[in-house]
């Protein structure tokens, strides 16, 4: 073998790869892990040595158990803090220490070379995997971790269709269609729509369940009553003030996100129209801002927590050569009927 100059810095990823094993192994035989062979943990240290490897001075002190990063661009909403709060119970369960971080950006983004060189510093630190939250992965970094043999795990993904990915989920469809179909029930013909960006994968599952519900009672959606943009207040706010004020305004606006609803509360109460007497609104997520608002919210309820835990359990299944029954799992969704939903107005 050849050995480094003082210029070139070996990574953990040349370890595994001079030693033929994968760089979760070798990132095992680095932490001192005991659920590694005696053969290869022999043959890890000699090519370590060889080429010259250095940890860092962290991992003389002390080795640690393994350690999942979770990447996500926003951790003040309650859907995020919730789903992350399950996450770092699982990973707590499983000693596992949780690294959350922001996603890298550019130039990760758009070059492999890059997104490779990024998530060998994640596999050299002692990473075993990684959980992106409602954030896009790019094919740049799906195709990095399948060559350094890190895994991913996404929940709820954003502007990614690559079926190579494995995603963590709720039933989107049928929790749209659900809430549509409660307020139809309840005798609304101008049933409206606020859902969230256009390349989120969790909103487009939903508004086509919002779809599918009106088709089945016979309605012909109105497209002047649909709206898409961010899972945000000011969104629902901007977005209800416009749909109310229309000439023929919806009785009724089913909402990508609790946040979202909780905006069109906010623009009803602004032009005085009651909810539910003149307007019921739906949420989706169930968080806990639903039990707080006036009216309280009826909203879809989505195993957030429950998303977490799956999110961590699978990766660390996967660092562990366990492929998942399923590329796409989904967790189950149910209604939750509060009261910001009635009988449509006469």
């Amino acid at each position: 073998m050849r050995r480094r100059g003082r210029s070139e810095r070996a990574t953990l990823a040349d370890v595994a790869r001079l030693a033929g094993v994968s760089p979760t192994t070798a990132s095992k035989v680095l932490n001192g892990r005991s659920d590694v062979g005696a053969k290869t943990r022999e043959l890890v240290l000699g090519v370590m040595a060889e080429i010259g490897y250095k940890p860092t001075a962290a991992r003389h002190e002390q080795a640690r158990d393994r350690m999942l990063v979770t990447v996500l661009d926003i951790v003040e909403s309650r859907y995020a803090g919730t789903v992350l709060q399950g996450i770092l119970v699982a990973a707590t369960a499983a000693q596992a220490e949780l690294l959350v971080r922001l996603p890298p950006g550019e130039p990760v983004g758009s070059s492999r070379k890059a997104a490779r060189a990024w998530l060998e510093e994640e596999q050299a630190s002692g990473v075993a995997g990684v959980i992106a939250l409602a954030v896009a992965v790019p094919d740049s970094v799906i195709s990095a971790a399948e060559e350094l043999g890190l895994p991913v795990v996404t929940i709820d993904p954003i502007d990614t269709t690559e079926s190579r990915l494995v995603s963590i989920g709720s039933t989107n469809w049928a929790g749209g269609r659900a809430a549509t179909e409660h307020v139809i029930q309840l005798g609304h013909r101008r049933v409206g729509w606020i859902g969230g960006p256009l390349g989120s994968a969790p909103s487009a599952e939903r508004f086509h369940g919002y779809q599918a519900a009106l088709d089945s009672a016979g309605l012909v959606p109105d497209r002047a009553l649909v709206r898409h943009e961010a899972f945000a207040v000011e969104a629902g706010q901007r977005h209800g003030r416009d749909l109310l004020s229309l000439d023929e305004r919806p009785t009724a606006i089913v909402a990508g996100n609790d946040e979202i609803a909780v905006g069109v509360l906010a623009a009803a109460k602004e032009l005085g129209i009651p909810v539910p007497g003149g307007l019921s609104v739906t949420g989706f997520d169930d968080t806990p801002q639903t039990e707080w608002t006036t009216p309280r919210l009826t909203s879809v309820r989505q195993p957030l927590m429950g998303m977490g835990r799956m999110a961590v359990e699978t990766v660390l299944g996967m660092a562990d050569g366990v492929q998942p029954a399923s590329r796409h799992l989904q967790l189950a969704t149910t209604l939750s009927v509060r009261d910001s939903t009635g009988p449509a107005p006469s």
